[in-house]
């Protein structure tokens, strides 16, 4: 119930706030910022967290001190109510649902920007391959055994080897179980064939008369 927006309204009276971050501990210093995804990576943290309030100016802090001799701060009031029960059920549902648009334009930025890291990378390594520095040293870059191929070729190479590790391991589990089923029926065929052999010499020594059961 204690959002960044509820958080951020409680502390305005104090001053106007710039920013607040929500974390399960506390950290050592500010937190680089990252991308947030809406649709990937989402982590729900259960039970007591941190929160970090930052102020657009530095009286804001000193007003949130003195916050504690005004009594506790509620977060649902009758103008700002904290929505509960079936209530948030509802609204839960409805976020959970993704359009298709928004996800798609996400995703797009996404790759985006990555390829333009990845060529950025690449321009840069071949930019100071074979250079030496001040010291005359000369920077050795790995390069992959294939270099310059193309995102989605060397895409459809990486599904191509795991279906044929896939093909290969199937093909063994088989094996075993044809193995298996192989070695019980000869199991088996050795079990009715001594119980033929004990079955002849019973009638042997029948014959004999030198069956003596008991």
């Amino acid at each position: 119930f204690c959002t960044k927006d509820s958080l951020s309204r409680l502390f305005a009276r104090c001053g106007p706030v710039q920013s607040v971050e929500i974390c399960e501990k506390p950290t050592p210093g500010e937190k680089k910022k990252k991308h947030t995804s809406k649709f990937f990576n989402k982590k729900t943290t259960t039970g007591f967290q941190v929160a970090y309030v930052v102020f657009r100016k530095p009286a804001g802090v000193q007003a949130a001190k003195a916050l504690s001799q005004e009594g506790p701060l509620l977060i649902s009031t009758e103008s700002h109510p904290v929505k509960t029960g079936i209530s948030k059920w509802i609204d839960s549902y409805a976020a959970s649902v993704v359009d298709p648009e928004e996800l798609r334009t996400e995703v797009d930025t996404y790759m985006q920007d990555y390829d333009k890291k990845i060529e950025e990378e690449e321009a840069k390594a071949a930019k100071e391959e074979g250079v030496p520095d001040e010291e005359g040293w000369v920077k050795v870059t790995r390069r992959g055994r294939k270099p310059g191929l193309p995102r989605t070729e060397a895409a459809n190479l990486r599904v191509l080897e795991k279906e044929k590790q896939k093909r290969a391991r199937k093909e063994l589990l088989n094996f075993y179980a044809w193995q298996h089923r192989e070695t019980k029926r000869e199991h088996i065929a050795q079990l009715r064939k001594k119980f033929e052999e004990d079955k002849q010499r019973i009638a042997l020594m029948r014959a004999q008369r030198k069956f003596r059961p008991y």
